[in-house]
């Protein structure tokens, strides 16, 4: 029986047709009855009947005429999608999921295996950019695919070309059963298991590996290179489940995953066809499966780029949270009223580490000075007070260390996603091939275990300044900073969820790579276990994003009580943010919202871009080296660039 996979309001139905000589409106009626069917306020639809639409075929695009026959405009197995008659664009003007905008971004990124960086790589993962190969990519990879078909005419025995894999690596395989066994290799190997990654996450694990592909030492045909680039381009993204690798002999599991989608084998997702068999959405996007050639399955999925992939993710986040943490940090200290003293350049001097260093500067150009006066530190210049707490005094060393930590992973992660992965390796210009270890995760594996405890030190002292926001012996302010203690909570809940999140991640942050259990016979007898490694690192650092939500909250609630005094601009401006997506605290109310709307705020990295242009003004005007050699080196994106500013150290 026919069936057609139907797109309504963001959900994907399939509809069986007994009769193909129905129509195209009878089709759409169809599917609204059954998306309306299981809805408790019908979806929104007050009557199918009544209901107009405009349905347009995936592939193509193409408008269908609702009095035509399926039989005449559809094939078996076609996709649909069903929008507002008044908006045919309407069912297709979506984010969700990896977005639709990425089908008609005409960008593209040149790959050539060896200038790719993390930052590069999420933006491919956002579907920002499509991918081309460079031209001297593409001479490398035919140049390495010449070599492997000149050992597999002369019946040379390699392994992983014409032997089996691992405990068979002595096992010589027939001519005949070369392309069977690399086929034969990527089934057995999709032994996955868990939820699949994301579309966003499959997208930057694609583009990885076939920036690995682009170095020229799998010995990957640029036939099947180029269909692996028109599938990401297409944004045809094979399921991929997140468990099942060890670190060792690379991802194999999920990179098995990501090629037996490219072979039209399993499921698929694209934003047009959502999850679907492979094939029918490789047909639907007017592609072809590839077929594997000798050693091209052990190409596809031989390497690191599933735990590098997710590791060049989880320090893109953690860099992002960590220059936004100093803000809200500062902001926590004007409400408690603290100190400025613990910032001075010539404490920092004296013990010089990058880190300290930076974020002491950005305390300095965010709090009281001559140029940003600050009415809540005069307003307690004369206080009696000598020095802070330590989650306030102490966050040049704290937050400067997981800073310099960042440094060191991003190095590691951008050093793993331009590096050759594969085993064995090909050698066109020597003219032979390599067996080695580069599939070994340790390296990424080890620092992204370093970075899971690093930014969790972030939400670590968050967690302890927003319990002095709440407390009022430590703060001054009203008890869980709400009027009316008792009749209403205020935030005495979100500091326990903050607790919370920080008691898990501490169990998050025990390192997964000093773990190892041997696999394959003993064969693989030292694995990095860096896949969890990954994983949890991301946890770890959405933790910390939730966190410090938690208390750039507390600390815009706070000012509240502090008013009419006024904080510095850059930290007013960071209070204005959060006050376009959240109201002040008047009386409880539903809290959650809240949180996830000011932890899209730093997703997006808007606390940083009102704060950065102050930043950098402070920077070029007190670290002479900083300055621009040219008038055009530099430019603020905010008017500031009239005044200066010098940062005094005031006593309390």
């Amino acid at each position: 029986m026919p069936r057609f996979t139907i797109h309504v309001r963001g959900e994907w139905l399939t509809v069986p047709c007994r009769d193909v000589s129905c129509t195209i409106r009878w089709l759409g009626a169809e599917a609204l009855r059954r998306y309306t069917k299981n809805k408790p306020d019908n979806g929104g639809i007050r009557s199918v009947k009544d209901t107009r639409f405009v349905a347009r075929r995936c592939q193509g695009r193409g408008l269908l005429d609702p009095d035509d026959t399926i039989e005449d405009v559809l094939e078996d197995n076609d996709f649909v999608e069903l929008g507002d008659e008044y908006n045919p664009h309407s069912c297709c003007a979506r984010r969700d999921s990896g977005g639709w905008l990425f089908n008609h971004v005409q960008v593209y990124l040149l790959l050539d295996g060896n200038s790719l960086t993390s930052a590069d790589l999420v933006s491919l993962g956002k579907g920002l950019h499509k991918i081309k190969l460079s031209p001297d990519a593409e001479n490398k990879v035919v140049q390495s695919r010449e070599l492997l078909d000149t050992i597999v005419k002369d019946n040379k025995v390699v392994y992983g070309i014409t032997t089996g894999f691992g405990k068979f690596a002595r096992t010589v395989i027939p001519v005949s059963k070369l392309n069977e066994l690399q086929e034969n290799l990527i089934r057995s190997h999709s032994a996955g298991v868990g939820s699949p990654l994301s579309p966003e996450r499959t997208r930057m694990l694609l583009a990885l590996r076939i920036n690995v592909l682009a170095k020229g030492h799998s010995g990957i045909s640029l036939e099947t290179l180029h269909k692996m680039i028109e599938a990401f381009n297409a944004s045809c993204l094979s399921y991929v489940p997140e468990k099942g690798t060890v670190g060792a002999s690379g991802d194999l599991a999920p990179l098995s995953h990501l090629a037996l989608g490219l072979m039209g084998e399993g499921k698929m997702w694209s934003p047009m066809s959502g999850w679907a068999d492979a094939k029918y959405v490789l047909e639907a996007h007017g592609l072809k499966p590839i077929s594997l050639k000798p050693k091209e399955g052990l190409a596809l999925i031989n390497g690191t780029q599933m735990i590098t992939s997710l590791g060049a993710e989880a320090v893109e986040r953690a860099q992002a949270v960590a220059r936004q943490a100093d803000i809200i940090a500062a902001l926590t200290l004007e409400v408690l009223k603290g100190t400025t003293k613990a910032f001075d350049s010539d404490i920092h001097k004296l013990r010089p580490h990058p880190g300290q260093k930076e974020v002491a500067l950005r305390f300095r150009s965010l709090l009281d000075s001559d140029h940003h006066p600050s009415e809540i530190a005069e307003s307690h210049r004369f206080c009696d007070r000598v020095q802070d707490a330590y989650t306030l005094r102490c966050c040049p060393q704290v937050h400067g260390v997981v800073n310099d930590t960042i440094d060191f992973v991003k190095n590691i992660i951008n050093t793993e996603i331009n590096s050759a992965t594969d085993n064995p390796m090909v050698f066109a210009e020597r003219g032979e091939t390599i067996s080695g270890g580069n599939f070994h995760g340790e390296y990424p594996a080890k620092a992204l275990d370093y970075l899971s405890i690093a930014v969790h030190e972030l939400a670590s002292i968050s967690e302890r300044r927003i319990e002095r926001l709440c407390n009022p012996s430590l703060s001054e302010l009203p008890a869980f900073l709400v009027n009316d203690g008792g009749l209403n909570s205020g935030f005495m809940i979100a500091h326990c969820t903050a607790a919370a999140l920080v008691s898990e991640n501490k169990v998050l942050c025990h390192p997964s790579s000093v773990d190892s259990l041997s696999t394959s016979a003993a064969t693989e007898d030292h694995v990095s276990m860096g896949g969890w490694a990954a994983r949890k690192a991301l946890r770890v650092v959405e933790h910390v994003e939730q966190v410090l939500s938690i208390e750039l909250l507390a600390a815009c609630q706070g000012i509240e009580f502090l008013r009419p005094l006024r904080t510095t601009t850059p930290l007013e401006k960071a209070y204005d943010l959060v006050r376009t997506v959240v109201k002040p605290w008047i009386k409880d109310r539903f809290m959650a919202a809240d949180i996830e709307a000011v932890h899209q705020l730093l997703l997006d990295q808007k606390v940083w871009s009102v704060a950065q242009p102050y930043i950098e003004k402070y920077r070029m005007e007190h670290i002479p080296e900083s300055r621009p050699s040219s008038p055009t080196a530099f430019s603020l994106e905010s008017p500031l660039s009239s005044y200066s500013m010098s940062f005094l150290n005031y006593t309390c």
